[in-house]
């Protein structure tokens, strides 16, 4: 029963297999509505931040922000948002697979990528692919921090003000349920004339006016910084919220495959004990006929 061992050392092994997965399904589950609450509780102040900041845009054309100018710059910059651990499925794969087209699309128009990573697996992908990483933060762990995120993506900020860069993309997983989450590239600056063109259709004719204090360029200053913080936060907010709930759905996958392969590994022990049963009765009726 050479054959029988073997299969039932594999049987034990894909049981305790099933062990873990089950338990890291459990795991995301329970960190899965930590980061939804989150991710939830983020996105009424980004988009009222970036409806105020489309609104300035019209409301005040005597002072433009540098994050308002276009740049005549060849040279894109792209915040990369990714998990730092892997076992969620294929969404990692999903963006950095949309953000390889992206890059494939610029090489064809002559221009340059400059990037910034969050998290381990974007920053890895960057490496290997060759493109210059200007900053990369890893480890954040279940929660985002702010002051955290500051640091990074206050490196690629600067050399759009400077000039150096022509638009800032960022790159990241937006949370649509649990079953589905979208890779998505939006552009972070200069301010979306779209946009500012959606806001102002939405709001219907009438137009908008601030009274500033103590002047146009404080208020828009703060106010533009705050707008670049609360979208880099509400991505990795919805990014961790996504990556939680891929790693549930792929866990609890795993953990019904080892149930199939269980299965199929006990049926064919079955079989296999079976028929050394009878091999071994067939001697023995052979050797008690030849008596």
């Amino acid at each position: 029963m050479a054959v029988g061992k073997e299969i039932r050392g594999k049987i034990k092994s894909v049981e305790n297999t099933k062990k873990i997965t089950k338990a890291m399904e459990m795991v995301a589950a329970s960190k899965m509505r930590k980061a939804q609450d989150r991710m939830r509780a983020a996105r009424p102040y980004s988009e009222k931040v970036r409806n105020i900041a489309a609104h300035l845009g019209q409301a005040n054309p005597e002072y433009v922000h540098p994050f308002m100018k276009i740049h005549a710059a060849k040279s894109s910059g792209f915040i990369v948002v990714t998990t730092d651990k892997g076992l969620c499925g294929g969404m990692n794969t999903n963006i950095l697979r949309a953000l390889t087209h992206k890059f494939k699309d610029m090489q064809a128009l002559g221009a340059s990528a400059q990037t910034i990573a969050i998290g381990n697996k974007g920053l890895g992908f960057l490496n290997r692919v060759g493109v210059p990483v200007l900053a990369h933060l890893t480890q954040l762990g279940d929660t985002p921090h702010l002051e955290k995120l500051i640091g990074p993506v206050k490196v690629m900020l600067d050399a759009y003000t400077e000039g150096k860069l022509d638009a800032v993309y960022i790159c990241y997983t937006r949370f649509i349920n649990t079953m589905k989450q979208e890779p998505v590239i939006e552009q972070l600056l200069p301010l979306s004339h779209e946009k500012m063109h959606e806001e102002t259709k939405a709001a219907g004719s009438y137009g908008w006016d601030y009274l500033y204090e103590p002047d146009a360029p404080a208020v828009i200053d703060d106010l533009l910084e705050l707008y670049i913080e609360s979208l880099v936060y509400q991505a990795v907010a919805e990014n961790m919220a996504s990556e939680q709930s891929a790693r549930m759905v792929a866990m609890k996958a795993a953990t019904d495959n080892a149930g199939s392969v269980i299965g199929e590994l006990k049926l064919i022990y079955n079989k296999t004990r079976q028929a050394a049963i009878t091999k071994e009765l067939s001697e023995i009726v052979a050797g008690a006929a030849a008596v």
